[in-house]
């Protein structure tokens, strides 16, 4: 079976250890402004936690506060919306964001859904048939 998860890097893990040691010289300031420490904390929690699976049958989107399980059948297109982002559009239209899925990632999904998703990278080559006798003809034509 085949099954593809999209993350957000863990590389983003350091901006939230860069937001700890800012935060440290005010939240040492007064008693309760330790709670500062909430905000790198939350950003490493949804960082971690936001990801979506894709497989031959369904996909998982999984965000910081619940998942959500769409069936193939249920999706009636991908939206891309703002800076390259996609949201899968079910057959009520609604929609549900996809995370960590970008407009590069089209291709990889469209290989794991088993074509449902359409890779724009792939370009249809129109092939117009001539019959064989004129070719043949405007290569004796063009030795005069």
């Amino acid at each position: 079976m085949k099954k593809l998860v999209f993350r957000i890097p863990a590389t983003a893990l350091l901006a939230a250890g860069l937001i700890a040691i800012c935060v440290t010289p005010v939240a040492w300031l007064a008693p309760g402004l330790q709670a500062l420490y909430v905000l790198p904390l939350g950003y490493a929690y949804w960082v971690l936690r936001n990801r979506t699976t894709v497989t031959e049958e369904q996909i998982v989107a999984r965000g910081a506060f619940g998942t959500t399980t769409l069936e193939w059948s249920e999706v009636k297109s991908i939206r891309l919306i703002q800076k390259g982002w996609l949201k899968a559009v079910k057959d009520d239209d609604t929609e549900v964001t996809l995370p960590a899925v970008r407009f590069m990632h089209l291709p990889a999904l469209s290989l794991v859904s088993g074509g449902r998703v359409p890779d724009p990278t792939v370009k249809e080559e129109v092939v117009a048939e001539e019959p064989a006798e004129a070719a043949a003809d405007e290569v004796v034509e063009s030795d005069k």
